[in-house]
């Protein structure tokens, strides 16, 4: 039974309830603080706490409120306040926090609006704060933005006022417990089997690959497929700015960005990340994302022997994510001519893969493109796959990666590493 349910069937209003709660979370912390337990503190101890609190308090509910209430308390104590309920959902993958009084999910790919709510701009601070504490973050209004993770690796964003106009706003990327794989990825459509296998052989060929998409495409998690190609036996170094990438190859050294200090000072950043990984040692170097200046050390590092290196980057196609290249390696402040980095772009980047996210909430690769290299002062670019709808069925986007037929500049390379692509690849449509 949900608070609102209780609520009708018992004499409290809502003000008061509020104050109940607050009175019981106000004790139940100050049970611990002030006792300093010397055994620890279980989910076990806090709840017979908890029981302690509520008779001592001689508070008299109805069952089912009580069981409402206790639940709010412990959610508020143990974890992150009215919307722990959403994070232990396996089903819902994002969190969205718009301000106190409006809390969305997505589900299935789909939005939907919560008729959970905070209690105040305040209690919503709160739970920011409980969330990058223990990273040692901050936030306020000197420092309004911050990124962070749970404990759990979910990635979280929260801004607060004056830039955010509407209240505190938390966006929060849910972590899969369970890892994605190939397989799965086929089994939901995103992918044909054809077009996995040829990924597969482009990874272990040390092909140089960017994952272009929108938000919430899925750029992450194939990240993540394609990262698990790469053999056992090669030095991977990832680069984050919230670690989120699982890799479970033995030889990995994860890098994470740092925010500046309380005196703006010791940040450590994508692009310093970039260009300390070169004096690693890396067989691979991937980056969570590319959003910056950074980009032009990426490139230099993929022509200068560090094959197989993978990114994503934010692009609605192919084309778009050249473009993109393109103007953040501008951001370097290198003072380089457009054309030299468009050689250094077609030089440097074998594929292009294109995650789309379908109305129906579904997360498809749409295209595998090669960028074959220069004509005057234009990057030539070559779908392999592309992808092909073939109507739609009880609102499902149907269709998949089809391969166009043109066998890539590179198959000869990769023939050389031991992966005969051959024709038959391209001539038949899975």
């Amino acid at each position: 039974m949900t608070q609102q349910e209780a609520l009708k069937s018992n004499r409290f209003t809502n003000q008061e309830l509020k104050k109940i709660r607050q009175h019981l979370i106000t004790n139940l912390e100050g049970k611990f603080n002030v006792s300093q337990n010397k055994l620890p503190i279980t989910d076990e101890v806090i709840e017979e706490s908890l029981e302690e609190v509520y008779q001592e308090s001689k508070l008299n509910l109805d069952i089912d409120l009580k069981d409402s209430i206790f639940r709010e308390v412990l959610d508020e104590v143990q974890g992150f306040g009215p919307i722990q309920s959403l994070l232990n959902d396996p089903t819902i993958t994002e969190v969205m926090v718009n301000g106190p009084k409006q809390i969305y999910i997505e589900r299935g790919g789909k939005l939907e609006k919560t008729d959970l709510t905070f209690d105040d701009d305040d209690h919503v601070i709160k739970i920011i704060e409980k969330i990058v504490a223990p990273l040692g973050r901050r936030i306020g209004k000197d420092n309004p933005t911050v990124d962070a993770r749970l404990p759990d690796g979910s990635r979280v964003n929260a801004v607060v006022p004056p830039v955010a106009i509407d209240g505190p706003s938390i966006t929060i990327r849910k972590f899969a417990e369970e890892r994605l794989t190939i397989t799965d990825l086929i089994e939901f459509g995103s992918i044909t089997k054809t077009a996995a296998n040829f990924m597969e052989m482009c990874v272990l060929g040390h092909l140089n690959v960017i994952i272009s998409g929108g938000t919430g495409s899925g750029k992450t998690t194939l990240l993540n497929i394609l990262s698990s190609f790469i053999p056992i036996t090669e030095r991977i170094v990832t680069i984050e700015d919230s670690a989120e990438l699982q890799l479970h190859q033995d030889h990995v050294v994860r890098l994470e960005t740092q925010t500046p200090d309380i005196n703006k000072e010791n940040e450590v950043t994508i692009r310093d990340l970039v260009r300390n990984s070169l004096r690693m040692r890396p067989d691979r170097i991937v980056v969570g994302e590319v959003r910056g200046g950074e980009t032009i050390d990426m490139l230099q590092a993929m022509n200068t022997g560090h094959d197989g290196s993978l990114t994503t980057l934010h692009a609605n196609t192919p084309r778009d994510a050249l473009s993109r290249l393109e103007t953040m390696a501008m951001m370097s402040g290198m003072d380089l001519p457009v054309r030299v980095i468009r050689e250094q772009i077609a030089s440097a980047v074998d594929i292009i893969v294109q995650q789309s996210r379908f109305p129906d909430g579904t997360r498809k690769l749409t295209y595998i493109t090669e960028v074959s290299g220069m004509e005057g002062d234009t990057i030539v670019m070559t779908d392999v796959f592309k992808f092909k709808q073939k109507g739609s069925e009880e609102g499902k986007v149907l269709g998949g990666l089809e391969p166009t037929g043109i066998l890539p500049l590179f198959a000869e390379r990769l023939k050389r590493e031991g992966f005969d692509l051959g024709q038959a690849l391209f001539g038949a449509v899975e």
